[in-house]
């Protein structure tokens, strides 16, 4: 069938995109679904900073590709083999498909999925190969993270597609897929933190303000919000955290400290650069945890000094995808959304037409947003 997706051939082009265009909205042909697969109308999709890494350059992919990994929609068509859903159904597209076979699927942690991982870096989806193509000469385009959600409809892997209730608004489902579950499952999965423990939040994107809102929802005693953007630490403010303390302070790890004294119990840092994390651990406590989901290029280096850690029982972890079971986590956080115990409708900044996507991206750059929503409205 004939679609319309947002193609990327080129990283690296210049700012802004609004002017150099790196996304191009161009009819495609997408194939009919496999074996193991679905065709999904998109309704509503999240512009991510994933999705601006592989634009700049920072995370390099195979191009051409169509890019979007944050999504949700309606089961259009499904292929053989695919029982668990049908026609009408609503999903959330996952950016990490997990077989269920592999080591890391078997011992419970899909995000590490390893035949995922490998269809991930190729550009193609789970099952092998490329659903995606040229219409004047069949050129195949390359699959983001298994979704290529910017377009008005998408084949993916049943495996990278969670059944929801149908009383989710789409603008809030799809951040569902990616800000919710790296940010909300950072803390509980992740992290772990229990009630009364201080916590502090560096970098307040949408999976920064997801992981303030899974803190709140902990139970966490104090919530110290770390950002560059004096607007974002005030929505933080809104959201449930007790103090915000803006990183462009030379003394910001001292007044972190200070206001916790001594530091925190956790630390969690999102903003995907070393500094960031590098003040994330110097926040944390003697015996705390440091907790990165943040991603930044392949080359970033860190240093930690090894007596601290040892001396001091440190733990420094990395968290993917909120080290998350997606089947098992988008339903839990759901319910606490219906419950008013995640107000994820307040990350979303705005929605836009997918022409716009490229000034979309021009916003997320330039730290104007925390969540723009590419809205498709109701099918074709």
């Amino acid at each position: 069938m004939r679609i319309k997706a947002a193609v990327l051939r080129e990283m690296g082009a210049a700012h802004p995109y609004g002017e150099s265009r790196p996304l191009r909205i161009e009819d495609v042909e997408l194939d009919e679904p496999g074996s193991g697969e679905v065709l999904v109308s998109i309704r509503a999709a999240g512009l991510c900073h994933s999705d601006l890494s592989v634009i700049n350059g920072s995370r390099p992919r195979p191009m051409p590709m169509a890019l979007g990994h944050e999504a949700a929609g309606v089961v259009v068509k499904i292929g053989e083999g695919v029982d668990d859903l049908e026609p009408g159904d609503h999903v959330v597209m996952v950016f990490m498909p997990s077989c269920g076979h592999c080591l890391p699927c078997s011992e419970g942690r899909p995000a590490l999925c390893e035949p995922g991982a490998a269809a991930n870096g190729k550009g193609e989806l789970l099952a092998g190969g490329l659903r995606l193509h040229e219409i004047a000469d069949g050129q195949v385009l390359h699959h983001h993270l298994g979704c290529s959600a910017f377009a008005d409809h998408a084949v993916v892997s049943r495996h990278s597609l969670v059944k929801v209730a149908k009383d989710i608004p789409f603008d809030h489902a799809a951040l569902f897929g990616c800000a919710v579950l790296t940010g909300m499952g950072a803390v509980v999965n992740t992290a772990a933190v229990r009630p009364g423990q201080s916590v502090a939040v560096i970098g307040l994107g949408g999976v920064g303000l997801a992981a303030v809102l899974g803190a709140v929802a902990a139970g966490a005693g104090q919530i110290v919000a770390v950002d560059l953007d004096d607007g974002k630490l005030a929505l933080a403010r809104e959201l449930g955290a007790s103090d915000a303390v803006n990183a462009a302070d030379p003394a910001c790890v001292d007044t972190v400290r200070e206001l916790t004294r001594g530091g925190v119990d956790v630390a969690l840092e999102f903003a995907g650069v070393p500094r960031a994390l590098e003040n994330a651990w110097k926040m944390t406590k003697r015996g705390g945890t440091t907790v990165t989901a943040g991603l930044p290029p392949p080359d970033a280096q860190l240093g930690v000094n090894i007596v601290s850690l040892v001396g001091e029982e440190r733990t420094l972890k990395g968290s993917y995808i909120g080290t998350c079971v997606p089947v098992r986590d988008i339903p839990r956080y759901m319910d606490l959304y219906r419950r008013g115990r995640l107000p994820i409708d307040r990350l979303m900044t705005d929605k836009i037409g997918l022409e716009d996507i490229n000034e979309g991206f021009d916003r997320l750059h330039e730290g104007k947003v925390v969540r723009l929503v590419v809205d498709f409205g109701e099918a074709a």
